[in-house]
């Protein structure tokens, strides 16, 4: 269990590391976010492609495999928007609307039971990414951020409904392939000038996604999901971190104050499960 416990800590770290290069890829370095969603999916593809199981290709049929691709590209598309000009803690905050707005379409569509007391967590967390989001003066790069939210959300319950098949690792595969073949049209519009900081900013940004997701798959492995599941939140933390470390950025005290809610609230729906 504590190795288990050190993959996802290190699962939850990777994750917003990716993202915090396609920031300064984005912000700094006046790469389009569309070029860096796309070469997130593109070059996580062929880093998992050796290691795919056989039959991995026969997911390529449904259609339904083809649908959940196009709303994860959606959705990264969305969030590396918001990251260019937003910081990362408020778009890893406003993101989180992402896991309550899978609870509700998995009530309806799944038919996954409602109880009132996660109802009511549900309802806190989003009071927490209100917070953050701040409806009426939000800038445009925490509604890209909700929005990326809303797609993770559909895609998480289309990801449940869809588990039975294929393995983990051959589902992360027809993803990122699916993905990177839809943004190819975006992406090579929107090449950059070639340049070693942009090159190894890209590859690290994959990277880090790539093997953070990849981690997540182990650890749940290897440990019940019940345990780790309130780990997941120990994204928002290392978010904040790398604001600060990288970007010189801390959240305001409305942010500070949401995010507390949505942490609260969702490592107590998460161990309910």
């Amino acid at each position: 269990m504590q190795r288990a416990v050190l993959i996802m800590f290190v699962a939850m770290s990777l994750i917003p590391a990716g993202d915090a290069a396609g920031k300064l890829l984005s912000s700094q370095l006046g790469v389009a976010p569309l070029f860096v969603a796309w070469s997130r999916f593109v070059l996580g593809a062929l880093l998992v492609l050796p290691f795919i199981p056989k039959g991995t290709m026969r997911l390529l049929r449904d259609w339904r495999i083809w649908l959940r691709a196009a709303i994860l590209a959606c959705g990264i598309s969305s969030i590396q928007t918001a990251l260019q000009t937003a910081e990362i803690a408020t778009v890893f905050a406003a993101f989180f609307i992402g896991p309550m707005f899978s609870y509700v379409l998995a009530a309806v569509f799944l038919k996954e039971p409602v109880t009132l007391l996660r109802s009511t967590l549900i309802l806190l967390g989003f009071l927490g990414v209100l917070l953050v989001v701040r409806p009426g003066g939000a800038e445009p790069g925490v509604l890209w951020a909700v929005t990326a939210g809303l797609f993770y959300g559909a895609f998480l319950t289309m990801s449940r409904a869809l588990s039975h098949l294929g393995a983990p690792l051959s589902l992360s595969f027809t993803q990122l392939l699916i993905a990177g073949l839809l943004l190819t049209p975006m992406g090579l519009s929107n090449l950059p000038a070639a340049s070693l900081p942009i090159a190894g900013l890209t590859l690290t940004s994959a990277l880090c996604s790539m093997l953070g997701n990849l981690l997540l798959l182990y650890a749940y492995r290897i440990a019940p999901a019940t345990k780790l599941a309130p780990l997941v939140y120990f994204q928002l933390i290392a978010a904040v971190a790398l604001g600060w470390i990288i970007f010189a950025d801390l959240p305001d005290i409305y942010t500070w104050a949401g995010l507390a809610l949505i942490i609260t609230a969702g490592l107590a729906s998460a161990r309910l499960r």
